[in-house]
Parts: structure tokens; C-alpha cells; sequence
């Protein structure tokens, strides 16, 4: 059992050991004018995707709107009919009792 204990204490402090080692930083070379120009291009090219896109959304939300408005305008003049026939309806009535 001691000897047990003991190898497992030693893997321990082994693994320990191992783990804290220090690793080596490699640094990056330096961009290339071609590699700094191509990435350039990819940029503009994302903000032109980023764009258009936007410029789309808008163009759909105003569709939207424009259907919703005249949609909302019909429904109004429906409305607008079905009260008008009332009050026909109502002064056609009230002229009829009057004659009674």
C-alpha cells in the first residue's frame, strides 16, 4: 500500500513538473503588401454585401408598409360605406315614421 501511495505522490509531482513548463511564442511575420491589399478587397467586399443587404431590408420593410397602408385605406372606406348606408338606412326610416 505504501508503495502505492508512493508512485502515485511521484506521478503527481512528475505531472506537476511537466505542466508548467514554458512553451515558445512564435511570432507572426510581417504582412506583405499583396496579403494586406487582398485583405483590403475582402473588407470593402463584406461592407458592399453588408450594404446591399440593408438597402434591401429597407426596400422590403417599405413594400410592407405600402401594402399595410393600403390594406388599412380599403378597410377605412369599407367602413366608411357601411356607415353612410346606415345613416341612409336610418333617415330613410325616420321619414317613413313621420309619414305614419
Amino acid at each position: 500500500m505504501k508503495t502505492l501511495i508512493a508512485t502515485l505522490m511521484a506521478a503527481l509531482f512528475a505531472s506537476t513538473a511537466f505542466a508548467q513548463t514554458t512553451s515558445t511564442t512564435s511570432t507572426a511575420p510581417a504582412a506583405t503588401p499583396k496579403a494586406e491589399e487582398k485583405a483590403a478587397k475582402a473588407d470593402a467586399k463584406a461592407e458592399e454585401k453588408a450594404a446591399k443587404a440593408t438597402s434591401e431590408a429597407k426596400a422590403d420593410t417599405a413594400k410592407a408598409d405600402a401594402k399595410a397602408e393600403k390594406k388599412a385605406a380599403k378597410a377605412q372606406k369599407k367602413s366608411d360605406k357601411k356607415v353612410a348606408e346606415a345613416k341612409k338606412e336610418a333617415a330613410e326610416e325616420k321619414a317613413d315614421a313621420a309619414k305614419k
